[in-house]
């Protein structure tokens, strides 16, 4: 059995360039499909917030159009609700990471507005990153690896090959020209090399310990990925 911490969003709005306030939070599937992958392979499961608040779900990640129909939304949205981790998180702040074997973040536009500022969320990543350990980032999550700066100003995660939300699917989902900043943009800035697949299919990239998907679609897969990797 191995721990695995997932590094969740404590944002329930996303500050837009106009300075309006957009709902938000964590995307469903991008938590709840990893958590039964990992739940169902006999691994354990904290939830790690800033501040230990519980994170807020999107709710447009609940509707039958973002799930595939109502049933597997009703699936996804009884995960959300029930399952005890999601409702019992520990403050970013606290989290030993010694005592963990992988690290999960999932997207949803809520880490756009904390993790990629978040010391504590870049401190963990950027331990895990340097320890070998495997970590798994969806979606919009890789804004959190924004955060992982090393001491003299580095960013921990230049040079490795990722994918995440593209600048395309942000403007597919009409959020583009809204926004302060483009996540693609700003990870390649940051060093990082963003590998692109097609518009909301699933697409996942492995570089060393780091695994990546691109959207909400590649949830599953990114999730088989991290169970390889635990062997």
């Amino acid at each position: 059995m191995a721990k695995i911490l997932f590094v969740m969003t404590g944002a329930d709005q996303w500050t837009l360039a106009d300075g309006t306030k957009h709902p938000t939070g964590y995307w469903a599937d991008e938590a709840v499909a990893p958590y039964e992958a990992f739940k169902a392979a006999g691994h354990e499961i904290t939830v790690a917030t800033p501040g230990g608040v519980v994170p807020p779900v999107d709710a447009a990640s609940l509707s039958p159009e973002a799930n595939g129909g109502p049933e597997n939304a009703a699936r996804i949205r009884s995960v959300a609700e029930t399952a005890a981790e999601f409702h019992a998180p520990i403050a970013l702040s606290e989290v030993r990471l010694d005592e963990y074997d992988a690290v999960h973040v999932p997207g949803g536009h809520g880490p756009m507005e904390d993790l990629a500022v978040d010391a504590d969320s870049g401190r963990i990543l950027t331990q895990a990153v340097r320890s070998g350990m495997p970590v798994s980032v969806v979606c919009h999550g890789p804004a959190a690896l924004l955060a992982a700066v090393t001491e003299d100003g580095a960013h921990a995660y230049a040079g490795y090959r990722i994918t995440a939300f593209t600048n395309e699917e942000e403007t597919m989902a009409g959020n583009a020209d809204k926004a302060k900043w483009l996540l693609q943009d700003r990870l390649t800035e940051a060093g990082l090399t963003v590998r692109v697949g097609e518009p909301f299919a699933p697409h996942v990239e492995v570089d060393r310990n780091v695994i990546t998907g691109q959207n909400p679609a590649s949830s599953g897969p990114l999730a088989d990925e991290l169970l390889k990797k635990l062997g």
